[in-house]
């Protein structure tokens, strides 16, 4: 929402508002007026969809269109090319992590942008994750190995997807795959194709197209029930092998000095 603050801003004073003045149409804070033009915070899904009702726009030209003196609305009927991210909140206006578990994964494929299905979702908060939006995606199949099938990759939302970095992994929602949870492979615009690899080299990586890609979260952090297994005991040709090692080091040592 790269412009949404400027665009409040400039909207209540093209209409000769106060900051109290539209909070009091809105029926919020004044203070919280404030925060949005200042870029302290961000709406939620259903005050945004409130002002822009107010101000006769699309949520696509509220959210993603510079408004100034110099821009005109685009004729309606254009194709609105919108992404909305629903949420939900705690009693004091904190977001949620929910979690989407296995079973409910191909229900997000057609709810992710639902704020009802969203509210169904388990939450829960993490204190290290206090700035963002994130949401946690429990994983299955062995693809990526180590982590197991099972495992809960907790992800921030990307919300430019510009800032897609190679080689880092992601949870990528899309309309042919579904969930998925990845390695990347190359720098990503919306109009081309995503790269997608897997750790465990048993599965050959795949691009998916640009068009069909709905949502990518950054993969910040996994919670697993599997615990790392004991190291194996030494055998007698570890053991060998290390004594060799260790004799090659010294004799090249003592050739050096």
């Amino acid at each position: 929402m790269a412009n949404i603050s400027s665009n409040l801003k400039y909207l209540r004073k093209k209409k000769g508002l106060t900051q109290q003045q539209f909070a009091d149409s809105m029926d919020i804070k004044r203070s919280l007026v404030g925060a949005y033009e200042e870029d302290r915070a961000e709406p939620k899904y259903e005050l945004l969809k409130k002002f822009a009702e107010f101000y006769e726009l699309s949520m696509d030209e509220l959210i993603n269109e510079t408004i100034n003196d110099k821009w005109k609305p685009k004729p309606k009927g254009d194709p609105a090319n919108i992404r909305v991210l629903s949420i939900s909140v705690d009693s004091e206006d904190r977001e949620n992590i929910e979690l989407v578990p296995v079973k409910a994964s191909a229900g997000y494929l057609n709810g992710f942008s639902d704020p009802q299905f969203i509210s169904t979702l388990p939450k829960f908060h993490l204190p290290m994750f206090r700035q963002g939006t994130y949401r946690a995606f429990e994983i299955k199949g062995d693809s990526m190995l180590p982590l197991q099938s099972g495992t809960i990759v907790v992800g921030e939302y990307l919300e430019n997807w510009n800032e897609l970095k190679p080689n880092d992994t992601y949870v990528i929602i899309s309309k042919g795959d579904g969930l998925v949870y990845k390695r990347v492979g190359n720098k990503f615009k919306e109009n081309k194709s995503l790269k997608l690899i897997s750790d465990n080299p048993v599965y050959e990586p795949y691009s998916i197209a640009g068009e069909d890609v709905l949502e990518i979260w950054k993969a910040k952090a996994y919670i697993s029930m599997s615990f790392p297994e004991p190291a194996p005991e030494p055998t007698l040709e570890t053991i060998t092998s290390m004594m060799s090692q260790m004799q090659k080091s010294l004799k090249n040592l003592h050739e050096k000095s």
